[in-house]
């Protein structure tokens, strides 16, 4: 115990919450730590300040427990969170925040920009979306075309009993996948049900595995 030191600590307890958290750690002025999820990441580092508007900022101005959903006005994505302030002989010291995935918002389908115009495409018509090119492309059967939300923005969006990031670069359609084949290292390559191959990165191979269940 004597070698622990607070972020292996608190890297241990994040291990114990879901994959779809992340988790900061701030005291009174500044963040001291954060740990992001495949799902959400506010892109926050020690040393940035604690902005107004937050719910770290809240609960410590309440001096008490926060949890409520936040728009995409202050880290440019919509989240819920909770943050509960901690003490130190009876005074406050910093705050842990939790960091959820905001939920879908209730649309059912994405619409692209084509060459003629826009085309509504159906969730479960899309085969999956692609960044490149600084471009986001999204792809069914018949149809492709771009967006502007990024991937991290259509992570929130998607429903996400069938849709999986594998990749900084692609989202997948679990519907469409027609096999998995093993790559180098931990990593694999799909094939959709398209013809396309799209690779999983190592970074998001654990993460894909544990929601495909294998």
């Amino acid at each position: 115990m004597e070698n622990l030191t607070v972020t292996s600590l608190l890297n241990v307890i994040g291990e114990l919450f879901s994959d779809e958290i992340s988790i900061a750690v701030s005291n009174t002025e500044e963040f001291i730590y954060y740990r992001p999820s495949k799902r959400i990441n506010l892109k926050i580092k020690p040393g940035d300040s604690i902005k107004e508007g937050t719910i770290s900022y809240k609960a410590l101005v309440t001096r008490q427990k926060v949890s409520e959903f936040n728009d995409r006005e202050v880290f440019g994505v919509p989240y819920h969170g909770m943050a509960v302030p901690f003490y130190e002989n009876n005074e406050i010291r910093g705050c842990v925040t939790a960091i959820y995935p905001a939920l879908t918002e209730g649309k059912s389908v994405i619409t692209i920009k084509t060459q003629d115009g826009w085309k509504p495409i159906p969730f479960q018509d899309v085969v999956y979306v692609e960044v490149k090119d600084r471009k986001t492309y999204v792809y069914s059967y018949e149809y492709s075309g771009v967006h502007k939300y990024s991937l991290q923005e259509f992570e929130y969006i998607l429903p996400r009993d069938y849709f999986v990031r594998c990749h900084r670069s692609f989202i997948v359609n679990v519907q469409y996948i027609k096999e998995i084949y093993p790559d180098t290292h931990s990593t694999f390559v799909l094939e959709m049900k398209n013809g396309v191959q799209i690779p999983v990165s190592q970074l998001y191979s654990s993460y894909f595995r544990k929601l495909l269940g294998f």
